[in-house]
């Protein structure tokens, strides 16, 4: 039996694995650990470790967590969390470790792995956006033996960083499975379990801080409450991430306390019925690029965090500012821009990620020809 230890910082990252990890749990040639560290352990960001222990996996925490809204601290606790992991995996002894996507516990985890000769399995390698985590991803990468893209141009990319083409693998975006295979909670059992009003028009705002924008995410936050604010929208805020600048945006955030609903997390089945049922999606996270396209929802994303990152026709791209931000959203709840979304295609795969990923992880032959790696022109 093949034990995979999965690392887990977030939220949003285990979000869009649970699924997946489910299906790793559950083959009987496979054996699932898990590493819970980061915004998991941080109250102030929901103490979301409690939804990785209802989902009942062999479980083990590391207790490393951002000190501050600081560049400093992001970089002190990537840090501290590599001894750390260090420690973990001579305990835990797992045959391959298991990586989502480009934040500072992945890169850490996957310069353990290099230096312990543990093979790393990473998905979301090739993807493109910008500030740190394009830096990060694309470590990730060459620290990796095993590669697990979202789209052809992503494995594409890394068969251009010099990867061994048989050990790269078109799987799809892991977090398009709940999606397309799971039922949902519907519009009105989440609305009344929110206390919200299924009638009115309703926005969701998730956004996070850029870490090369210094000193702007308060204002970058304050933009978008006021324009949606002045539009008159039902709004729902999901807390942005703990990267620098994080604490600034939920200081603002909690000044609309009482106008807008504000959430410092939500359960992923929640969440994605907000999303599918919400009118209008704001901010620059991900899942608007990745996930919403399976439900036609609009989405305005805002400023560079995703640039580069492969768009559906649910998106419109906007600036910072208010005007600029009320203007996108005129365009994105037009008639035509919604026609256009509904019938949108998502490029990021179809909801059998986890089947090829647990497909891969059992008959993936390790040993010193995966780990001596070699760049490939």
């Amino acid at each position: 039996m093949r034990k995979i230890l999965y690392v887990t910082g977030s939220r949003a990252e285990y979000g869009l694995m649970q699924s997946s990890l489910k299906l790793i749990d559950s083959d009987s040639e496979l054996d699932l650990h898990i590493v819970a560290t980061g915004m998991h352990l941080m109250p102030e960001f929901g103490n979301t470790i409690t939804d990785v222990e209802h989902d009942g996996f062999k479980l083990h925490t590391i207790d490393s967590i951002y000190s501050d809204d600081s560049k400093e601290a992001m970089a002190h606790f990537a840090g501290e969390f590599l001894s750390k992991f260090v420690d973990a995996l001579k305990k835990i002894n797992p045959d391959i470790i298991l990586l989502l996507g480009d934040r500072a516990e992945m890169l850490s985890a996957a310069v353990a792995g290099a230096y312990m000769s543990i093979p790393v399995a990473h998905i979301h390698g090739g993807d493109v956006s910008s500030t740190v985590d394009e830096m990060a991803r694309h470590a990730i990468t060459k620290l990796s033996e095993i590669h697990f893209a979202a789209t052809e141009s992503s494995a594409e990319r890394i068969r251009k960083m010099g990867e061994l083409p048989f050990n790269i693998h078109l799987v799809g975006a892991p977090g398009l499975d709940s999606i397309l295979n799971d039922i949902l909670p519907s519009k009105e059992e989440v609305f009344k379990s929110l206390g919200l009003n299924s009638s009115e028009k309703t926005v969701l705002i998730v956004q996070h801080p850029i870490t090369l924008e210094d000193g702007k995410s308060e204002e970058h936050m304050r933009a978008t409450l006021e324009a949606v604010k002045e539009e008159g929208f039902q709004v729902i805020v999901v807390y942005p991430n703990a990267d620098a600048g994080g604490r600034e945006m939920i200081s603002v955030i909690e000044e609309y306390e009482g106008t807008f609903n504000i959430f410092k997390s939500m359960e992923r089945s929640l969440f994605l019925s907000l999303m599918k049922n919400s009118d209008l999606i704001i901010g620059n996270s991900s899942s608007a690029l990745i996930e919403a396209p399976s439900f036609g929802t609009p989405a305005v994303n805002i400023g560079s965090r995703q640039s580069g990152r492969e768009q559906s026709d649910n998106i419109i791209d906007s600036g910072y500012k208010k005007d600029e931000i009320i203007s996108a959203i005129k365009k994105a709840l037009s008639p035509e821009f919604i026609k256009k979304a509904e019938k949108c295609e998502n490029p990021y795969g179809d909801g059998k990620s986890g089947e090829r990923i647990v497909k891969i992880l059992k008959e993936v032959e390790l040993g010193r020809e995966l780990l001596d790696k070699k760049i490939a022109y």
